[in-house]
């Protein structure tokens, strides 16, 4: 019976749904963490009767077809990039941005990836790397005696540094975007790399034109709403149930017709 099979693709479906929500609550402390969710469409349906088609000798036509569906599959996981809340952390080198754009992070195979987690520390070179020891672009060296670190909405980045009465500056760090930046592959550790789909990266300055500002001592929150991913999870979990259901019905039918036959 075809609906075992068709019940069966809406329980893989949701299966499918429910790895992606329990996803999206499990990172919902992560630094900068953009949520997913399941696309689906119908898979490809038999023609019993096609709508349109001739019904009679006299010429009259269908109004309407007979079309069995044959389930559902699954199309994407698109990421969604919406803008995450700030949160305030008083840590010099922990940097959000508020707009468009990433920071790029070189790593060490000398490839690009980018993140919107700004948890930034000094290595022991006193570069500005991240979490992973990676040095954020342009790589940005802060001196051992400088003290008063200073990063502007432009990700410009100042120190005092002893017997000077003047800010020095630093470098400025960047920020790139992406005319489809949905279309970037996530690689973990909170980062992405482009991909065809997402298009060339676009190195700009923060607080510019078609770029966000930077925001010092605060970092962006994950844009994942609990009450959302909960309400969902209910609905796939309601969804697979009902499945469920019609795989035991259409088992009980073939059982109910085996038997007449006997």
């Amino acid at each position: 019976m075809q609906a075992l099979h068709t019940a069966a693709t809406g329980m893989a479906a949701q299966e499918l749904n429910v790895q992606v929500i329990s996803n999206n609550i499990a990172n919902l402390r992560t630094t900068g963490f953009k949520k997913q969710t399941a696309a689906f469409q119908d898979l490809i349906y038999e023609h019993i009767r096609r709508v349109g088609a001739q019904a009679s000798d006299q010429g009259t036509i269908l109004p309407v077809g007979v079309d069995i569906g044959g389930g559902v599959k699954t199309v994407g996981t698109p990421r969604s990039m919406t803008q995450g809340t700030l949160s305030q952390t008083g840590n010099d080198l922990d940097l959000a941005i508020s707009g468009e754009g990433f920071f790029k992070i070189l790593m060490p195979d000398g490839t690009y990836q980018y993140t919107r987690d700004g948890t930034f520390q000094m290595d022991n070179q006193g570069r500005v790397v991240t979490a992973g020891g990676n040095p954020v672009q342009p790589t940005i060296t802060i001196p051992n005696n400088a003290s008063g670190i200073t990063v502007n909405e432009q990700g410009q980045v100042t120190v005092t540094l002893p017997g000077s009465s003047s800010n020095t500056v630093l470098g400025q760090i960047g920020v790139t975007r992406f005319i489809n930046k949905a279309g970037l592959q996530p690689v973990g550790s909170n980062q992405f790399i482009e991909t065809t789909s997402s298009g060339t990266p676009q190195d700009g300055t923060a607080n510019s034109e078609g770029y966000g500002k930077i925001t010092q001592g605060s970092l962006e929150q994950a844009n994942v709403d609990v009450v959302s991913e909960m309400s969902d999870l209910i609905a796939a979990q309601r969804a697979y149930e009902m499945n469920a259901k019609v795989i035991s019905a259409a088992d009980q039918m073939m059982q109910s017709t085996t038997a007449l036959f006997r």
